[in-house]
């Protein structure tokens, strides 16, 4: 697989629009849902009435919040756009919420990203004569918009144009006129956005992503940076950049399914997750490793065998859950091809002047593609001259696109904001690279490399045993879902794993976590263990079972409370804690991930237990594209 070029991105917000001969509200409420998981602080559509009325309803809250508010309103017309924000300029509130209406009331548009001059723009518009009742930089971009149209008396596509060569920052748009009912302009820079082909190529959907338009539609164009669509009811989609210069796209199947996009039965997307990773590993190993379990063909590594057979340094540049992914890859990295590998927070590392040489690869991680410091992370080392690749889990995404090449994880959509099968699919095709990459270079030995792609090949069937421990685990949480803190540890390749369990416990419950290596805990943090403190230990069958056990003990000495996630074969540790939960015997690199399934678990039925919004968690949004 060859990732495209692109450049860099940041939005926190999901839209959606619609313009064709079906009613267009129902197709934007569904829209809204399905990309809630991008923000849910504030919600609105503006639909055109069949009397051309320019009807905007927006509020605070989620989007059941704004069906409900909807309810008895003029929601009729076939011309509409939606959006579900997660705030960045003004809070969250009926009034910042999009769309966002021009001073005459004619233009609403709903915005995706940043506009990094708007005060400035905003200083020269109110100079002008026009008033702004929102704190959004949104407001701003509609207005200017408008201005512009009347003072150039020129059409909107002409006047968005013009409009955005005085834009600096990201933004993905989409904007309706009453003037002109029957039209959608759409504008993307830095921003994803894709418009969805339907009916006869003469009706057209919009959204941040595919999510709200698998149902309806198979073909889709992913717009570029740069680019404006020009969607009019009953004609040909005209696609232009912000210079006029026409635009040829390229039309992409969608690879995705609805039932990906649905419960199933399920409380929460986070735990249907959780139990679909056997089936999503599957996918993801799936024509890479062999039915005999005795190799692995990775087609990003092999196409590009020269650079990682002549490379003197990887580094890993991630965020969050991706950078514990990027930890267990430098482990298997150094282990099994004897490459010196640095990992690094994307956010952190474009900011300190990193030293980058050609010859060096960087590996980029990101689940949703779309993570605004791992894009710059990206530009920066490309121009650097190094090799960019890519671990992303959805298609046609920036990463995507702005990388030189790269593998996708398969997991399908992740929409839980918590990330659970993205991570262990990451951590998949981190060990499949590494087994890939030490064969090329010939660093490892044959009956290892065929063992650790046998562990491979029987990983779902062994998360299928795993999550035979759901009833133990919920169980267990419900002894603990009333503490304050918690420490994680692990030590070695299960480090990553405790800082992993730590993030999953603070994001979704809002408990205080903290993970750490486990010898460290005579460096300080034993001082927190008392009765009181729930302490998380991964302790595998590895080489450093034994010192692992020994923090165990210096623990049990202080009365703190344990739970360890154990191998089958243990006995040791089981005799010495009250609380255990088996999981297979693997070897270090598969039980990673095997050990992340517990902590999944333990994470999500205190969330539950204490009544959070395990899918939609306070603060946060899926994909973290602002700084």
């Amino acid at each position: 697989m060859i990732f495209l070029s692109s450049i860099k991105n940041k939005y926190m917000c999901g839209i959606v629009g619609y313009i064709g001969d079906k009613q267009a509200y129902p197709i934007l409420i569904n829209g809204l849902h399905r990309l809630e998981y991008r923000g849910y602080d504030s919600a609105g559509v503006a639909v055109v009435s069949s009397e051309n009325q320019l009807n905007v309803y927006k509020t605070k809250g989620k989007v059941s919040d704004l069906e409900s508010f909807l309810k008895g309103k003029n929601v009729s017309g076939t011309v509409g756009i939606g959006h579900t924000r997660w705030a960045t300029h003004g809070e969250p509130n009926d009034i910042n919420a999009h769309p966002q209406c021009s001073n005459s009331g004619n233009l609403a548009l709903i915005h995706n990203g940043i506009i990094e001059n708007y005060t400035i723009l905003k200083k020269k518009l109110e100079k002008e004569g026009f008033k702004f009742i929102s704190e959004t930089d949104t407001e701003v971009i509609v207005n200017l918009i408008e201005y512009i149209k009347i003072s150039e008396n020129v059409d909107l596509l002409n006047a968005v144009q013009m409009a955005l060569h005085h834009v600096v920052g990201a933004y993905a748009l989409a904007i309706i006129d009453k003037s002109d009912p029957n039209m959608i302009i759409a504008a993307r820079k830095s921003s994803p956005l894709v418009i969805g082909i339907g009916k006869n190529s003469e009706e057209f959907f919009l959204a941040s992503d595919a999510t709200p338009l698998v149902e309806y539609l198979d073909k889709v164009i992913y717009l570029n940076d740069g680019e404006i669509a020009c969607m009019r009811k009953g004609e040909k989609l005209k696609i232009v950049d912000i210079d006029n210069v026409k635009i040829t796209p390229k039309i992409s199947k969608l690879a995705m399914s609805l039932s990906q996009l649905e419960k199933n039965g399920y409380p929460y997307f986070m735990v249907k997750e959780i139990f679909e990773q056997s089936q999503t590993l599957s996918n993801c190993i799936r024509g890479r490793v062999n039915r005999e379990g005795d190799n692995v063909v990775l087609s990003g590594v092999i196409d590009n065998k020269d650079k990682f057979l002549n490379t003197n340094r990887i580094i890993i540049v991630a965020c969050g859950t991706s950078w514990h992914a990027g930890l267990i890859g430098e482990h298997l990295i150094e282990e099994l091809c004897r490459i010196p590998v640095e990992v690094e927070y994307a956010s952190e590392f474009r900011y300190r002047d990193p030293i980058i040489n050609k010859g060096d690869i960087v590996i980029a991680i990101s689940q949703s593609g779309e993570t605004a410091d791992t894009l710059a992370a990206i530009q920066l080392a490309k121009s650097k001259g190094a090799f960019v690749y890519g671990v992303c889990n959805v298609i046609g995404s920036s990463i995507v696109r702005a990388t030189d090449s790269g593998s996708y994880i398969h997991v399908g959509p992740e929409i839980g904001v918590a990330s659970t099968k993205a991570f262990t699919g990451q951590v998949t095709v981190l060990t499949m690279l590494a087994l890939c990459v030490a064969k090329l270079r010939g660093n490892i030995e044959d009956q290892k490399y065929k063992l650790l792609t046998k562990e491979l090949a029987l990983l779902p069937e062994k998360i299928n045993e795993t999550l035979l421990c759901a009833d133990k685990v919920e169980k267990m949480a419900k002894v603990f879902t009333y503490a304050h803190n918690f420490i994680y540890l692990g030590r070695g390749y299960n480090y990553p794993v405790a800082l992993e369990g730590a993030l999953k416990l603070k994001e979704i419950s809002y408990i205080h976590a903290e993970g750490y290596p486990a010898a460290e805990m005579k460096h300080g943090p034993i001082a927190l263990i008392d009765l009181e403190m729930p302490v998380v230990v991964v302790a595998t069958s590895d080489r450093v079972y034994e010192k692992t056990l020994s923090n165990i003990q210096e623990i049990k000495a202080r009365k703190g409370k344990i739970i360890a996630i154990v191998s089958k074969n243990d006995t040791a540790i089981k005799e010495a804690v009250s609380n255990y939960i088996e999981i297979p015997n693997a070897c270090e690199a598969v039980s990673t991930i095997l050990a992340s399934i517990p902590l999944q678990l333990l994470a999500y039925n205190i969330a539950v237990n204490k009544g959070r919004n395990v899918d939609q968690p306070r603060n946060l949004a899926k994909a973290v594209t602002v700084e």
